[in-house]
């Protein structure tokens, strides 16, 4: 194509929406290209029951205001797919669907992005994919007996398209538990191999916890801060959408739970023995998250009624006496297994040297890429704790153009 597009954004989902918005209050030619509809990743990548964690109020992009009836409800991804399409037509935002990047290169100082339509030109590339894409498994999964049907959290929808039999869930965070919690309700028998995540209570004094969570700063913190020794990043705490999920109303539930997943030897399922502490840890950070809360309550002089206990924070834990260490898959009748293990991004059709690190991931800070002209929407804690996440759009977005702006 002969024209030359100021920008050019790759994802049509919230965060690549947000950025397009800002990119045409600047005036600004470009165009939004996405793989498949808008919204695909909320479209196929969520199970039947999956509500938002954040609040209405505060899941709505830039230029909207929330004006329903439940600002402090939880909406289903079919809404939000809903509100997506709304909002592109609204602010009459150009988005291409149904047209793969295939690859982005670049060339006498324009980027170029091939496609099966022809080839895109632009000045500026923002890459607002996420890095939330591709499922990873450890590496025991390959180990698995042919017999036990894997799914990835990604591709579960429903308990009834699971294998009759005992359900395996690895990792506990919010994927994990609400997951475990989906089956569980359903009448299946659940085990769940639990790791390390802290827990979010979903209200607290009168109010929604991720909200006093974002008025008192505790989002803000930025990504430098959350590094751990390892050099990896925490993951999220399990939060429930509708209600508070912990490891112990999980087990009052009649799920089983579990150390870590260990991988197969001799034809048995290996776990850990890091249950005690993956409880006493998500414990901990719920009080943790309370006395930020409290903190902030009393430092700001709100007048917030006192705290109350949770229900799903008192129940006692039911857990396995002796724990268990070991499962023979046959015997136990575990004929899945739902991998809740986190995710990573996909940038294999970005041939940019210099753009993406040694294990594919993008070189970036706050967004902006080492390329010039390069820039990266919506990365899981990108710059700070927040990102990521639907509430951050609006300012990181705007933030990201203006750098774009400001450098053209």
């Amino acid at each position: 194509m002969s024209e030359v597009l100021d920008a050019l954004v790759i994802g049509a989902g919230p965060a690549g929406l947000g950025v397009s918005y800002f990119l045409k209050q600047e005036g600004r030619n470009h165009q939004v290209l996405d793989r498949g509809r808008i919204g695909e990743t909320w479209r196929t990548q969520r199970w039947n029951s999956f509500r938002l964690n954040s609040p209405t109020i505060r899941s709505i992009l830039p230029g909207d205001a929330y004006e329903g009836p439940d600002p402090w409800g939880a909406i289903t991804h079919h809404e939000f797919v809903a509100y997506l399409e709304g909002y592109a037509e609204r602010h009459c935002l150009p988005v291409i669907t149904q047209t793969p990047a295939i690859e982005l290169t670049k060339d006498d100082g324009l980027f170029r992005v091939a496609t099966a339509r022809g080839a895109l030109l632009a000045r500026n590339v923002v890459i607002a994919t996420g890095d939330q894409n591709r499922q990873v498994r450890p590496p025991g999964s390959a180990d698995l007996p042919i017999a036990i049907h894997q799914v990835d959290s990604s591709a579960y929808r429903i308990a009834a398209d699971l294998e009759n039999g005992a359900v395996l869930v690895v990792g506990s965070g919010q994927s994990g538990g609400q997951i475990a919690e989906d089956l569980a309700l359903a009448g299946r028998t659940v085990l769940l191999a639990t790791s390390r995540n802290g827990r979010w209570v979903r209200h607290y004094r009168g109010g929604n916890t991720l909200n006093w969570l974002t008025l008192s700063g505790f989002f803000d913190v930025p990504r430098r801060e959350l590094v751990l020794p390892s050099g990896k990043l925490q993951a999220r705490a399990l939060a429930g959408a509708t209600h508070t999920i912990s490891l112990q109303s999980l087990s009052a539930r009649g799920v089983v739970l579990l150390g870590r997943f260990r991988g197969v030897e001799n034809g048995s399922l290996i776990f850990g023995d890091e249950l005690d502490d993956n409880i006493r840890f998500a414990d901990e950070a719920s009080a943790n998250a309370k006395r930020l809360i409290d903190e902030y309550i009393e430092r700001a002089g709100l007048d917030a009624p006192p705290a109350e206990d949770d229900p799903a924070e008192m129940v006692e834990p039911r857990l396995p006496d002796p724990p268990i260490r070991s499962i023979d898959w046959n015997a136990s009748r575990v004929r899945s297994v739902v991998w809740c293990t986190g995710f990573t991004g996909d940038f294999s059709w970005v041939r940019l040297p210099g753009a993406l690190d040694a294990a594919g991931q993008p070189v970036h800070e706050d967004g902006v890429g080492a390329i010039p002209g390069l820039f990266f929407a919506g990365l899981d804690f990108g710059s700070t704790r927040k990102s990521g996440t639907i509430p951050a759009i609006a300012e990181e977005a705007a933030r990201l153009v203006d750098r774009l702006v400001g450098q053209a």
